[in-house]
């Protein structure tokens, strides 16, 4: 079974070569080759690495580097500005950067940009012309994410971490999935996929997070397994699980059949972005 986290995050040291722009309560660095070398670990054969937003905002340069010393293991996907009037230029060269599968929009509750957006359109049309899947972080405001998915029927979009808000520190908030009515009904729209990412983030109880199975199979059943895409989301999920837990209980649990874990867990992922891992 080829196991590919569908979301991780890596990146170097806070210095003036390149300093980030918040600082978030991850670990002081979790460079490519650290990444890689947790994935060795636990098994994981590849995983899509998306340019910290947090850290690095639209500067994917860092991924860059890590694509290109890591090829066959960590395939990259950047954030672009719905702002920027060159965006659609900006999509076209990132196409053209070698190690590339998506792009990746904002459009949480915070972010304030409207689902018929001038930006946001000539991304979702870029994407079309470029054959990339539009990752949509639409955590907490799933009802644009709908608008934004129907405005675009001809788009692949992959929709971030359940699109379920996630806790940065623990515990999980009383009701971790007061949204999930929502995330069902957004499975209708046939041109979008799901990452199961971060799940155990939103777990009531101590690992292996056996109260995650249930929403989950919710999930899975308007979903199709082979429209969901497992994935850690790590190293923002840091505070709260560490790599391996996020990896292990999907791995272990009687709730999958073999079928089914190898579709969620990397299945899913190489048919959503066109890419597998190869081991060097």
């Amino acid at each position: 079974m080829t196991i590919i986290d569908s979301q991780v995050h890596a990146y170097e040291a806070n210095t003036p070569k390149r300093p980030w722009h918040s600082v978030p309560n991850w670990p002081d660095h979790v460079t490519g080759d650290e990444m890689v070398a947790a994935m060795d670990k636990v098994g994981v054969d590849g995983a899509i690495f998306i340019s910290a937003f947090s850290l690095y905002r639209y500067d994917a340069s860092y991924a860059v580097e890590v694509a290109r010393a890591h090829p066959g293991r960590l395939a990259i996907v950047k954030p672009v500005d719905a702002d920027d009037p060159a965006v659609e230029d900006v999509v076209a060269e990132w196409k053209r950067t070698p190690g590339t599968v998506g792009i990746r929009i904002w459009l949480t509750r915070d972010a304030g940009r409207a689902p018929d957006d001038p930006g946001i359109d000539k991304i979702a049309r870029a994407a079309v012309r470029h054959d990339f899947p539009v990752n949509i972080h639409c955590w907490d405001n799933l009802d644009a994410a709908a608008a934004v998915i129907d405005r675009h029927p001809d788009t692949r979009f992959i929709i971030d971490h359940l699109g379920i808000l996630q806790p940065r520190v623990p515990p999980a908030p009383p009701q971790p999935w007061a949204e999930l009515p929502k995330v069902l009904e957004l499975a209708k729209r046939k041109n979008a996929v799901i990452k199961v990412s971060g799940a155990c983030t939103l777990s009531q109880q101590p690992y292996p997070f056996p109260d995650i199975w249930d929403p989950l199979a919710r999930v899975f059943d308007a979903w199709g397994f082979d429209r969901c895409l497992w994935g850690t989301d790590w190293t923002r999920a840091f505070a709260v699980v560490n790599y391996a837990q996020g990896v292990e209980p999907f791995r272990m649990t009687d709730r999958l059949s073999e079928t089914e874990r190898a579709m969620l867990m990397g299945g899913a992922c190489a048919k959503a972005y066109g890419w597998e891992p190869k081991r060097g």
